[in-house]
């Protein structure tokens, strides 16, 4: 079946009947699925999903939002329910029981035929969803080092379908404990005869269960694989995590940075509530206002000497909003750089100091161009004196703040981008007024 448009998904789902639909089953995603069926009404949602098996239906429930995932369950009856949660990976499993209270999952895990998958269900929810023990699933391909290729390939045939990955095969020991890796190219290309220990690779790369998720993706990042091995603290393999689970990872590590930054709740969405948004921005809104509040305090420090000088008002949103630009633009560098993992304790001092060299030569750069226009503006070249070296010193202090904000907040272990806007735009505002008008105070005589 030739791949279809959104429009020619949902007319084939709507009308076609168990039997046909099943027939191209196989050519349709449940990503394309899940695309569809969050643009019909909701009365459409079931007719659509209750022509699907169990194992796509699950497919599409793994693939949807969290907040999404026990709405489109709950269409379906008791029975069913069962039927599709024992379809379910053990990781998207724990993302959507993760999502209600624990007496709630604790219905839904008796639902699931086998103990062993009970088990595992229950060992997931135990995990901090943002760790590798949260994202990771327990269905992987293990197997002994004293086993031969022949044997390795009528035990996959087996032991594959059910699996999260089939990518890597991972040699345990008796213990259970991780001991070696088997890519299946190596698999295939070896003979039948070949034992397993003579072609797995004993330099494995794992993650601790307890490692934070934004530290995993950076793993993933690094050594670029498809799926990673998930270790107790004596090396006893717990699951795997593989790459697609990462890029849900990256997104919302992303998603949450950019909102922190502009002071909004990482919850809050375009299609949420007005409420909800008012509740998300409203509290940042209110910090904003106080800072604004000192920076006005700063500026009437000055009322006498802006009275006697008018023009200073019409300079000053100048000086104060290019402080703001050259704070955010090293803040978003720095806090990205923390991030990713490229800006450590180690090399902090040498960006420090190449920050403070880029403020200082752009804020000579746009000093010069305002010192001139302030010039010609007014007639006066110690008015143009006076904003230029303001502009030097405040977008100096910027990249400073800039710099030193966010890594203030990761030594106190705040997450940097939580409240680190506020505070830059707090110091530019106020280093900006305060060198301007504290500038032109030394200089009134040649002003007036």
């Amino acid at each position: 079946m030739q791949s279809r448009t959104d429009n020619e998904l949902l007319e084939f789902l709507m009308n076609s009947s168990v039997a046909e639909i099943s027939e191209h089953i196989e050519d349709i995603h449940p990503a394309d699925v899940l695309d569809v069926i969050e643009k019909v009404e909701e009365d459409k949602l079931y007719i659509i999903l209750s022509k699907l098996p169990h194992w796509m239906v699950a497919e599409v429930i793994g693939e949807a939002e969290e907040e999404e995932q026990m709405k489109l369950l709950s269409l379906f009856s008791e029975l069913n329910q069962g039927k599709i949660l024992n379809e379910m990976s053990s990781d998207d499993l724990a993302d959507l029981l993760g999502t209600i209270t624990p007496i709630e999952a604790n219905k839904f895990i008796e639902k699931l035929t086998s103990k062993e998958d009970r088990d595992d269900v229950k060992e997931l929810l135990t995990y901090d969803p943002e760790t590798a023990g949260g994202l990771m699933a327990t269905e992987f391909i293990s197997i002994m080092d004293n086993k031969t290729v022949q044997d390795t390939f009528t035990y996959l045939q087996d032991a594959a379908p059910d699996a999260e990955s089939v990518y890597y095969l991972y040699v345990l020991d008796e213990r259970e404990v991780l001991k070696g890796v088997l890519s299946l190219r190596d698999l295939v290309t070896a003979t039948f005869e070949t034992k397993i220990k003579d072609i797995m690779s004993e330099n494995v790369i794992s993650i601790p269960a307890d490692m934070d998720q934004e530290e995993v993706a950076n793993k993933f990042e690094k050594y670029g694989f498809m799926n990673m091995p998930v270790v107790d603290e004596q090396g006893v393999m717990l699951g795997v995590i593989t790459v697609d689970d990462i890029i849900d990872v990256l997104r919302e590590e992303d998603t949450e940075d950019i909102h922190r930054l502009a002071g909004i709740d990482e919850g809050e969405n375009v299609a949420g509530g007005t409420i909800a948004s008012i509740k998300s921005r409203l509290p940042w809104l209110c910090v904003n206002l106080l800072t604004a509040i000192l920076a006005s305090s700063v500026v009437s420090l000055f009322e006498n000497t802006i009275s006697q000088v008018v023009v200073l008002a019409t300079f000053m949103p100048i000086v104060a909003g290019m402080g703001g630009n050259a704070g955010t633009q090293t803040l978003t560098l720095v806090v990205r750089g923390i991030a990713l993992g490229q800006l450590t304790y180690e090399n902090s001092k040498k960006v420090l100091f190449k920050e403070i060299r880029v403020g200082m030569i752009n804020g000579a750069s746009i000093g010069c161009g305002v010192a001139l226009l302030a010039w010609l503006w007014s007639g006066n070249p110690i008015l143009g004196l006076v904003i230029g070296c303001a502009m030097l010193l405040n977008m100096t202090a910027a990249t400073l703040a800039g710099f030193l904000v966010p890594m203030t907040l990761k030594k106190l272990k705040i997450d940097p981008a939580l409240a680190s806007s506020v505070f830059v735009t707090t110091v530019t505002d106020i280093c900006g007024f305060f060198f301007f008008l504290g500038l032109a105070t030394v200089f009134i005589e040649f002003l007036v």
